[in-house]
């Protein structure tokens, strides 16, 4: 993809993807074991693919691994892995019956997040999503182009 081997993108984030999972886990542990959302929502894959957009956005440059295409091939592996995540922690809900944090109401607009279209969207949203955290890296990508020359 891009000039780049799927195994190069894993191994240049191969912690933040790691840490997705690792996130994953515990909101989706946490929950189950009865946390409340307000607690449980502090566990945040989000936050982590935040992180791992500023991060590959400056590191994309300043290791020489490459520019904007490979950004995006970055961020694509990470918003994926997330996503497909927490489609599994639908379906994990929907098969168990025992809901989660990824079938909280308070994350799917006050309805029960345990249905197979939410498992859907999840799946079809993970590629978009990733457009728009390119977007947000490659403004930090090109300020640190012109920072670091």
């Amino acid at each position: 993809m891009f000039g780049k081997k799927l195994s190069d993108y894993i191994r240049f984030e191969s912690w933040i993807l790691i840490l997705i999972a690792i996130v994953w886990a515990i909101r989706l542990g946490i929950s189950i074991a009865g946390t409340s959302f307000a607690t449980t929502k502090w566990v945040s894959i989000n936050i982590v693919l935040l992180i791992g957009v500023i991060f590959c956005s400056v590191a994309v440059h300043t290791t020489g691994f490459g520019s904007y295409k490979q950004l995006y091939g970055l961020v694509f592996f990470q918003n994926v892995t997330a996503h497909l995540l927490i489609a599994v922690g639908i379906v994990i809900g929907i098969v168990t019956g025992t809901p989660n944090a990824y079938t909280a109401p308070e994350v799917f607009g006050g309805s029960n997040g345990a249905t197979w279209g939410h498992v859907a969207a999840h799946a079809i949203v993970g590629p978009i999503a990733a457009l728009a955290g390119w977007l947000v890296g490659s403004v930090i990508l090109f300020i640190t182009k012109k920072v670091k020359g």
